[in-house]
Order: C-alpha cells, then structure tokens, then sequence
C-alpha cells in the first residue's frame, strides 16, 4: 500500500473528518515534494525532526504562512510519523509555532440587523439568509449550521443540538423563536425534496460512525436529513454512493461577502463574525461567562474571556482624554 494510502486508513480508522483526511494527505504530499532533489526521492522513514523543522522553517520565512497554517502541517507529519510510520521524533514539541491572540471582528447590533435585512432581500430563493440568522442567534460555527440535521431542531423544548461539534462533542444551543415558522417552512420544503428523491431510489443520507450499519433504514428517513441540503445529488468520495449532501460553506460565505462589498463596508466580515457578534452581545446583556462558554462549546473559559475585550464597556465605553480638553 502507498504512503499516503497508509495515511488515508489510518485517518478513517481513527474516524477523523474527510476535511482532515484532504488536509493531512496534502501536508504530506508537499513535505516529500520539498525533499525531493532533481534525481531522488527521499521516504519520510529516513527523514526526521531536521527535516520537518527545515520544511516547517520554509513555511515560516519563504512561505509566510500563519502560526495556525504551520502549526496544521505541524499536525500533520506528526500524525504520520507518531501514528503510520510509528517513528519516535526528538525535539518535535519544539517546533510547534506559538499563535497569536487577535482580537474579534464584532458587529453592533444595528450592523447585524442591517446586514440580515440586505442578504434576506438579495437571496430570496436561497437559504443563506436564514442560515445567517441562525448563526447570530445560535452561535453557531458555520460547518455546524450546514450539517444540522432535521430531528436536531427540538421545537418543543426550543433548543437545537450540535452534533459533533468541535473537539466531536454535542451541546445544545438556543432556539431563535422568532425563527420558528421560516425553520418549520424549510423542513417542509425540504421534506418534498426527500419525497422526490425517494421517489427516483436515491434519498440515502451519509450517517456518521457505524449508524448505517446498524440502522440500515435511518439513511432514508426525514428526520436524518440534512435541513440545509445541497440542489445537487453528489458522490461520495469514500465509498462512491450517490447522496444528497450539506449545502457547501462556501456558498453561504460568499453570500455574506458579496452583502457587504454591497453594503460598502470596510469591516473583514464572515460567518464566524456572527458568532463572535453572538457571544459579544449576550455578554453585554449581562449572560454569565460561564454560560456563554457552555453555548459556544469551548472547552476552557479562557478562550471565552477574549469576547471580554471587545465590550461596550470596555475600551468603547471610556471617554477618550482628547475628548475631555
């Protein structure tokens, strides 16, 4: 078996996501490509900790990628090394590059209703408008929003669930009342979408870890849908069915993208903004940290306390000296 077949394997083994898989494979591919001399090709096997810290050195200084870029193909061979060629490395902790804390991009409140208007007038036949409302109001990431499936929206309770979140854990998150008719529409609309399918022998769903085998029926139900699907059927890349998938993310980003160069606004806007923006007000409305930490599904509250930063009553709620001569 090839090299990168190995490594492909060994991430499903593991149960690591597909993104992951395409990701890790590409690290590796480069990391031989910039060993690789006019003549020879050198295997990982005889290359170690000066090799990766001589290609994680060219990322840094040739490349001028981000600490989270190094540090991802960082991820990568030592995943290969530690976990396919089972080759101990010495000094690798070294080499992992330090990340720089940023600051939020945060919208006010106005700015959000500005910007859900805009983008529900520009795209009344697609569901980015709608999927945009529920990142602000739930807190949602966006690869959450587009895989929430149909059964995960509890109408009753008024809460939706995350399902395999980041770090692969659940958590529930708020239901935005005021969404309520326009999510029961979707399901609606959605569940035509199924009948059709059905109808014409597709209507299989992918299903997450060992769920297909032992629910053979689930794959075809509604509530295993996706409520965000994509219009197109699609073949999946590891075992070739054809499926109806999630929406793409790229979709929704650059709805949101195009609303703001439309808009004229000069802030670096995108999806995540509208998490940010969510944990930022709810603080505001004096929500307990805690709680906020528990809705975003972070796992330690000092990654939460970055949202304190950015609070009206914080370097916006103090009079500038200037303003005081």
């Amino acid at each position: 078996m090839k090299l990168l077949e190995q490594v492909r394997a060994k991430l499903r083994l593991l149960h690591y996501s597909l993104d992951t898989e395409e990701s890790y494979t590409r690290w590796i591919e480069r990391f031989i490509l910039f060993h690789k001399t006019d003549t020879t090709w050198r295997h990982p096997r005889d290359m170690g900790s000066a090799e990766i810290e001589e290609f994680l050195t060219h990322l840094a200084r040739e490349r001028h990628v981000s600490a989270s870029t190094q540090n991802q193909a960082f991820c990568a061979l030592l995943f290969l090394y530690h976990n396919v060629l089972e080759q101990p490395l010495d000094r690798i902790d070294a080499l992992r590059a330090k990340r720089t804390r940023r600051l939020p991009v945060v919208l006010s409140r106005e700015e959000v209703r500005t910007l859900l208007t805009t983008l529900r007038e520009l795209d009344t036949r697609e569901p980015y408008a709608l999927m945009a409302r529920l990142l602000y109001g739930t807190g949602m990431r966006i690869m959450e929003c587009c895989r929430l499936r149909i059964k995960d929206i509890d109408f009753e309770r008024r809460q939706l669930i995350v399902r395999q979140g980041k770090g692969d854990k659940d958590r529930t998150v708020p239901f935005p009342i005021s969404l309520r008719t326009e999510l029961q529409d979707a399901i609606r609309q959605r569940a035509r979408q199924h009948h059709d399918d059905l109808a014409r022998g597709f209507g299989r769903v992918w299903l997450p870890d060992a769920l297909a085998v032992k629910y053979p029926q689930a794959a075809r139900e509604l509530g295993w849908q996706f409520l965000f699907a994509s219009k197109t059927l699609s073949q999946d890349p590891r075992t070739q069915d054809t499926r109806r998938h999630h929406i793409h993310e790229g979709c929704v980003q650059r709805a949101i993208h195009q609303t703001v160069k439309r808009l004229g606004w000069t802030k670096k806007v995108s999806c995540h903004t509208f998490r940010h923006s969510f944990a930022t007000h709810l603080l505001e409305g004096g929500a307990d940290i805690r709680t906020v930490q528990e809705l975003l599904g972070h796992a330690d509250v000092s990654t939460t306390m970055i949202y304190t930063h950015v609070l009206e009553r914080g370097a916006c709620g103090v009079v500038s000296p200037l303003d005081r001569l």
